[in-house]
């Protein structure tokens, strides 16, 4: 599969525009501030593919891109720190449920920010794709940002945190660098093959 043939084909802003053509879906999903455009654009191999934006919260709907027409690759709206109503946020929430009930999600990615505790949000991320019985994998981003003597109880602190269960990988990553990056890229093509 070659990552570098993608593109966009929907934002999604009711479960009627998920797309009815079915491939395998790689469901990418973080708190608005914790750079899941930056992760996307590095599995890319991408500067700006996916925008990355001066104010958390871009990501509104859930955008569909699709990577040389073997999956989906989808952008799920940021949670937590962006600054919009709370009409809005319990709009992106409906949306949210909706997404995990369909039952799409061949992978999810949960990123989290590798410096800090998993946020409330990111566990409840954490158990909607435990309770979907989906196949996830956590990434640990802003690596480039730890001390060398972090990372290990950092990444201990994240599995006991989202009560991950033991055979749940956990990536340390950095979308700056591209530390990680071949790991994720891995278990992607893996999902996508099986």
């Amino acid at each position: 599969m070659n990552l570098h043939n993608v593109e966009f084909l929907i934002s999604a802003a009711a479960p009627k525009d998920f797309p009815e053509n079915r491939l395998p879906e790689i469901a990418f999903a973080g708190k608005s501030n914790v750079g899941k455009s930056s992760v996307i654009n590095r599995v890319l191999q991408r500067k700006n593919f996916a925008r990355v934006g001066e104010k958390p919260g871009k990501t509104i709907h859930i955008n569909y891109f699709v990577i040389d027409k073997s999956c989906y690759l989808v952008d799920l709206p940021g949670y937590g720190y962006a600054k919009v109503s709370q009409q809005e946020k319990d709009r992106w929430g409906r949306l949210m449920e909706n997404y995990f009930a369909a039952n799409r999600i061949d992978l999810g990615v949960l990123i989290v920010d590798a410096r800090h505790a998993p946020t409330n949000n990111d566990i409840t991320m954490a158990n909607w794709f435990m309770e979907s019985d989906c196949p996830f994998v956590v990434v640990a981003n802003k690596l480039d940002k730890l001390k060398k003597s972090e990372l290990i109880p950092n990444i201990q602190r994240i599995r006991e945190d989202l009560a991950l269960p033991e055979d749940c990988v956990v990536i340390p990553f950095s979308a700056e660098k591209g530390t990680g990056r071949d790991d994720l890229v891995r278990l992607i093509l893996d999902t996508v093959k099986a």
